[in-house]
């Protein structure tokens, strides 16, 4: 096996690279910026390249080698229409001319707004946004494909390297000591996975044959409210500032200054009511999934973050 992780340098793809070497996995870790390749990974026995995923000859001579391709790669919501259908078609004609197995980071948006708040892989996909209807266009390219493939749907991530999060809003700022501000209800109880945890899941489903052509849910260790995590910030961290809500209305506001928080406002009916992971097919087929607790969790993504 060679691992070939497309979109190295972000919030899930720095994860997935400790997490393969980790295993002794030979690796190849891809992103457009080499540089920022070689200072995340300069302890870790991994092979770096720059690679810009729109241009399908540089893709597919990057990834020659190889055997399977974690696609972890995003790139910002207002280039997604255009953007995604080029990736997709990029990534898939390399999987097919260089025989790789397919395993992609996908987010809940498929899902949409559900009447249910547990989702599994049996959930009907009924996007409610522009971004969930994009995110099942792309979903459907891979099941026509024809390579083999594995889609695993995650909630909100956090963690050390996770950046371009909601939860990194908030956290950064308390990191900093500086006043923050919390995304939707406080007392509402949300779920996020720690990104080691999802990389670990993500590397176990991707090792067995079995587990491929399919869907997979990889939920976080449990749900937690707003309140939680500022009091684990305060506790752990010595956070003694206040911290704001951001709610609808206000986030149209934070929008006119905040392109990210501009593009969040039409997923806030997932900070509105709770829409959670089920993992009892994993646990079915794989076994236990790791859930490091929020405690540890937050605590290390602060001193990430901190140190930064």
């Amino acid at each position: 096996m060679k691992a070939f992780v497309l979109g190295a340098s972000g919030s899930m793809g720095v994860a997935i690279v400790k997490e393969l070497h980790k295993r002794g996995i030979a690796t190849v870790a891809a992103a457009r910026n080499e540089d920022q390749l070689t200072t995340l990974f300069s302890n870790l026995d991994v092979e770096t390249k720059s690679c810009d995923a729109f241009l399908l000859n540089e893709l597919q001579d990057c990834a020659q080698g190889c055997t399977h391709l974690f696609m972890a790669l995003n790139i910002p919501y207002g280039n997604w229409r255009t953007g995604l259908p080029i990736l997709f078609s990029n990534i898939i004609e390399t999987a097919r001319k260089e025989n790789l197995s397919l395993i992609l980071v996908d987010n809940i948006y498929c899902y949409g707004e559900q009447k249910e708040a547990l989702l599994t892989e049996e959930t009907p996909m009924r996007p409610s946004t522009k971004k969930g209807k994009i995110r099942v266009d792309m979903i459907n390219r891979l099941h026509e494909a024809e390579v083999p493939y594995l889609i695993a749907h995650f909630p909100d991530f956090y963690g050390p390297h996770a950046y371009n999060t909601v939860l990194h809003l908030t956290l950064e700022k308390i990191a900093k000591n500086k006043r923050a501000q919390y995304v939707g209800d406080p007392a509402l109880a949300r779920e996020f996975i720690y990104t080691p945890d999802g990389a670990e899941a993500l590397v176990h489903l991707a090792l067995s044959p079995k587990c491929y052509n399919q869907h997979w849910n990889i939920p976080g260790a449990g749900t937690i409210t707003g309140h939680d995590i500022i009091e684990i910030a305060r506790k752990s961290f010595s956070y003694e500032r206040s911290v704001a809500t951001i709610n609808r209305r206000m986030l149209s506001l934070a929008g006119l200054f905040s392109s990210q928080l501009r593009e969040v406002k039409e997923l806030f009916y997932l900070y509105e009511k709770p829409h959670i992971l089920s993992g009892s097919k994993y646990e079915r087929e794989i076994g236990p999934l790791p859930k490091t607790p929020y405690e540890k969790g937050i605590a290390e993504t602060l001193k990430s973050l901190a140190s930064r």
